[in-house]
């Protein structure tokens, strides 16, 4: 009979795709782990565990063996702590933009807790790109072009960048597009979508002297629309509460409808066959399409 503890040392090298990570969770010796994967090869007769580098890759046999006994040692282990008397819990990292993080997934997160009671979460603000091979990070919702070889890469969802300010400055759907030249305009610098390019969407030539405010943060931008510090061009993905609040208006009558995606749900193709992530990810594309329906219906 194959031995559990041998079949419970593979699945947490295969989880976490290295050897030294499983010994470091399992309190063992990194040639420990190594020995219950030989002794689970040879009980099965197959390679199930390649070395690539200093890295482990699984083979052929070794993915497919994972994806047939993953979600039952999940169950055996969670079984085994309830009986202990343990609370049973698995933490899930998440990586995003501190905008995104604060403005989109935190006031979600009730409905995420309420689907999964099991599964803890660690939600990191970070605007640095994670190094999957030394983050301890499960998925990552990465602002930029989509473009990263090597991962798992889906579209978050589409969104508007729209004109904005706050109604004590203008009235919603009050002004043209030239009209926006007289306030001060609000940078977000490191956006998809700058004020240049808008202008020009609408034939409007910008190179008269503006007042400009700068910053390098979304937050920071939809933050200084409210307070009425000026016009701020902005993503609806990072405005929802102003918006629908009231604390900020779309003050130009027909802005161009500028579509883009600019944020992306990222992870290696090994933490796809983690049982956490497949639950963070279906529950993420249902919240995005609820979002972008939502959104739809405003403008219809």
């Amino acid at each position: 009979m194959t031995p559990f503890r041998s079949i419970s040392v593979f699945y947490h090298v295969a989880a976490l795709n290295s050897v030294s990570a499983a010994a470091e969770h399992l309190n063992v010796t990194a040639s420990a782990v190594s020995q219950q994967v030989r002794v689970l090869e040879e009980q099965l007769g197959m390679t199930l565990v390649a070395k690539v580098g200093r890295k482990v890759k699984l083979t052929e046999d070794g993915e497919r063996y994972f994806d047939l006994i993953s979600q039952h040692v999940e169950e055996i282990i969670r079984s085994t702590e309830i009986v202990r008397g343990n609370k049973t819990t698995t933490l899930l990292t998440i990586r995003a933009t501190p905008t995104v993080s604060t403005k989109w997934i935190l006031p979600r997160l009730p409905r995420f807790f309420e689907a999964n009671p099991d599964i803890d979460l660690r939600l990191d603000g970070s605007n640095e790109p994670t190094d999957f091979n030394r983050d301890l990070v499960d998925v990552e919702i990465r602002h930029g072009a989509g473009r990263w070889p090597g991962l798992h890469v889906e579209e978050l969802v589409e969104e508007r960048f729209l004109p904005v300010c706050a109604p004590s400055l203008a009235r919603e759907k009050s002004l043209n597009a030239a009209d926006l030249l007289q306030h001060r305009l609000i940078h977000s610098v490191k956006a998809q979508v700058q004020w240049k390019s808008w202008f020009a969407h609408q034939g409007i030539a910008n190179d008269v002297p503006m007042k400009r405010l700068y910053f390098d943060r979304s937050h920071m931008v939809v933050d200084a629309a409210v307070l009425g510090m000026g016009m701020a061009l902005e993503s609806n993905l990072m405005m929802e509460q102003e918006l629908k609040d009231g604390r900020l208006v779309v003050a130009v009558a027909e802005p161009p409808a500028m579509r883009i995606s600019t944020q992306w749900i990222v992870c290696p193709y090994t933490h796809l066959r983690r049982n956490r992530v497949k639950r963070f990810l279906e529950w993420i594309r249902r919240e995005a399409q609820v979002w972008y329906n939502e959104d739809r219906s405003l403008i219809d």
